[in-house]
């Protein structure tokens, strides 16, 4: 196996920009947040082709399939192939649910909502 086969996954995972840096890649698999085949793996583990990476982000657990390795952080529109997303879609409305459920929480002390924001909550199924 030679070195354009294999990267470490901290360094993997800020070139296809799963992580804004290259730190907070690396404080993720050191908490344990990032898996391959079931197992927490540290931030120096190679990651190989064909590898599915199973990441812990807030409420949703990502999965995320390697398809190519990356020399280097990349562009936002080249980054599809270099891997393939296989997180179900429940996960991310499960996301949109919170999201939306804490844009409609109103601070203590701001008095009654207004006609608007009444009606807001009133469309909202609960």
């Amino acid at each position: 196996m030679d070195k354009s086969d294999s990267m470490r996954i901290d360094k993997w995972m800020w070139a296809v920009r799963l992580f804004k840096t290259r730190t907070l890649a690396a404080d993720t698999c050191k908490g344990g947040k990032v898996k391959i085949e079931g197992v927490s793996v540290k931030s120096s583990k190679e990651v190989k082709i064909g590898d599915i990476i199973s990441i812990q982000s807030g409420i949703i657990t990502k999965k995320i399939k390697v398809t190519g390795i990356a020399g280097n952080r990349m562009a936002a529109k080249l980054v599809v192939s270099f891997y393939e997303d296989l997180t179900p879609a429940e996960e991310y409305e499960k996301q949109k649910l919170i999201q939306a459920a804490q844009a409609y929480q109103r601070p203590r002390g701001l008095g009654r909502p207004t006609k608007k924001e009444r009606r807001e909550l009133d469309s909202w199924e609960w």
